[in-house]
């Protein structure tokens, strides 16, 4: 399996859209690591590789703009899932 690249903020659209789509098991994975009171810093350095010491800022800015968007994708986004592809 092929890990999809990461911007260092998902786009966010009213609809999911491809770079959701690539990243449906990143956002899973953030979901569980803050269901399970996972430390910030070891969750961005094993989902997207980002050294938290060396990168506070663009980590934090990562992890938590992922995490936003995981919590609309189970908020919202899941609902768009079940329509008709917009082409």
């Amino acid at each position: 399996m092929t890990t999809p690249a990461y911007e260092d903020q998902p786009p966010v659209t009213e609809r999911v859209n491809a770079y959701d789509e690539c990243h449906f098991v990143t956002y899973l994975r953030l979901l569980d690591a803050q269901a399970d009171g996972a430390d910030w810093h070891e969750v961005v350095q094993v989902i997207f590789g980002i050294d938290p010491v060396r990168e506070p800022e663009r980590a934090k800015k990562v992890h938590d703009s992922h995490l936003a968007r995981a919590r609309w994708m189970t908020e919202a986004g899941y609902r768009h899932l079940l329509e008709p592809r917009l082409q």
